[in-house]
């Protein structure tokens, strides 16, 4: 295996499902529909962001020594949200975590890549633990763009190929990334209907998981 290859992936791995989730929440205008569950047994948006922000904050934070189940981290309050939080608050949380994630994975070398780390005291190598947590967030950003999705039926501007555009797509993943459209105004959404830009911030928050995920996390 190429280790510079394979970081250079993973690093563009995590940035895509970054920018798919960010596009697709940008189409969801209301603030509202960020709490809404589509039923009493699913996640909102805001709670998915939320778990996914404090997943990443506690496995990559120290990522190369210390346990990836942070004793600060409570897991279930991820999925808690007694009250509605701003968009401006979910966004701060989703972006320090992002930071925090990306920071440590851009500074692994090909070295790095024959060490070992614990997540809840089981061993991983590191590519074993990177490609776990890349397939754990890809599993909620799907969550999240087929909610918004949902919620901006009728407006939805597809992030993929669009349906009938099939034989026009190119072979350019590797430069366009996952979230092809690049519609003006999806880098910093002009508004919401409680007056916080999306641009200005920029996107998480909270009731309870009753989702299984793989290997649980």
């Amino acid at each position: 295996m190429d280790n510079n290859a394979y970081l250079r992936d993973v690093v563009r791995t995590f940035k895509n499902y970054k920018e798919l989730a960010e596009k697709a929440i940008a189409q969801v205008a209301n603030d509202n529909d960020l709490h809404t569950q589509i039923d009493p047994d699913s996640n909102s948006l805001a709670v998915i962001m939320k778990h996914i922000a404090g997943n990443l904050r506690s496995r990559f934070r120290d990522f190369l020594t210390t346990d990836g189940e942070k004793p600060d981290r409570d897991r279930d309050s991820e999925f808690e949200m007694p009250a509605p939080v701003s968009r401006a608050e979910i966004v701060r949380s989703w972006d320090d975590a992002w930071t925090i994630a990306l920071g440590s994975i851009e500074a692994l070398t090909p070295e790095d890549l024959d060490r070992t780390v614990t997540i809840r005291g089981e061993v991983f190598l590191v590519p074993e633990a990177l490609n776990r947590l890349a397939t754990h967030t890809a599993y909620h950003v799907g969550q999240i763009v087929y909610l918004a999705r949902h919620f901006t039926s009728g407006r939805w501007t597809s992030l993929s190929i669009p349906k009938g555009h099939s034989l026009q797509a190119g072979g350019d993943y590797k430069t366009r990334g996952i979230a092809r459209c690049r519609r003006r105004g999806f880098q910093a959404f002009q508004g919401s209907t409680t007056g916080t830009p999306w641009g200005a911030v920029r996107s998480p928050l909270a009731t309870r998981d009753r989702t299984t995920v793989p290997g649980r996390v």
